[in-house]
């Protein structure tokens, strides 16, 4: 099974190597048509602290590392 990658932007960096990453996705609504945007936060694993709030980061799913932390990050 392979593993997602998202890409989103970082909201929070202040725990030391957590970041938290706002990921938007657009759907087109299943009746009406309209095209919806709904947001979710993930925690990842930021090892070196290097990544700031506004950065745009990919993601990808590893192993859990705590308990909400079970994304690290690829790039910016």
């Amino acid at each position: 099974m392979s593993k997602r990658i998202l890409k989103g932007k970082v909201v929070s960096s202040k725990s030391d190597k957590t970041i938290v990453v706002q990921v938007v996705r657009k759907f087109q609504h299943p009746f009406y048509g309209k095209v919806i945007s709904r947001t979710k936060k993930y925690h990842a694993h930021d090892e070196s602290n290097k990544f700031k709030e506004g950065d745009v980061v990919e993601i990808t799913e590893c192993a859990p590392i705590s308990k909400k932390k079970t994304w690290e990050v690829m790039k910016k």
